[in-house]
């Protein structure tokens, strides 16, 4: 992976929005970097220069997407002022913010791992979720050392539940918004909507798998 400390600029900033749109919509195999650089209003001399290859950008996508959160995760379990329930309170308001917003993003995310074959993508996909879930066991130890959390909690299938859920939600928004009669809905209300929605089911669900609480 590319630093994390990384700072882009505006014409780096461009040619990684452009990939993760053309990765979206055509996945990572179906573009070209001629296909990034003529969206971005660059060269392609000019891609090489910023990020090598494909895969290179590819891991720069990822980096820029993912170092928000994972530095949230890290400054948290710093924070000794926030209980344990609450920082997994912020850390599941964080994953639904992240998967409404980066919608493109995860389409990438879901595409690349269906495909059978062992990609660099799916390698990175692999790192980035291993990194993610050693977080959240230091979340999850955290509150079991200070007797708050349950022992011989299953933190891949916590993970699972947190993921899929909200990734069930965004991917098929428009079955919600059928049998709930929200078709006329404007995007940005829409958004808001199930942010909140999710967020309150799955605090409510969290709470009760991993505390003693009632």
């Amino acid at each position: 992976m590319m630093d994390s400390k990384m700072e882009y600029n505006e014409k780096q900033r461009a040619i990684i929005d452009s990939a993760e749109k053309l990765f979206s919509d055509s996945g990572f195999d179906g573009t070209s970097v001629r296909d990034i650089a003529n969206d971005a209003g660059v060269n392609v001399a000019m891609i090489s220069y910023y990020f090598g290859s494909k895969e290179k950008l590819m891991e720069a996508v990822f980096e820029h997407k993912t170092n928000k959160l994972r530095l949230k995760v890290e400054t948290m379990l710093q924070n000794e002022a926030i209980s344990p329930l609450q920082k997994i309170n912020i850390l599941i308001d964080e994953y639904v913010d992240k998967f409404i917003e980066q919608k493109k993003f995860h389409i990438i995310m879901m595409r690349e791992q269906l495909i059978e074959k062992k990609t660099p993508v799916f390698k990175m996909i692999q790192e980035l979720k291993k990194r993610n879930l050693e977080s959240v066991k230091l979340l999850i130890h955290d509150g079991q050392k200070k007797g708050v959390f349950k022992k011989n909690i299953d933190v891949p299938m916590i993970m699972a539940t947190l993921v899929g859920t909200v990734s069930q939600m965004v991917s098929s928004q428009h079955y919600y918004r059928e049998v709930n009669g929200m078709e006329d809905v404007d995007e940005v209300e829409f958004r808001k909507h199930i942010s909140k929605k999710l967020s309150i089911h799955l605090k409510k669900l969290f709470k009760a798998l991993l505390t003693y609480e009632a």
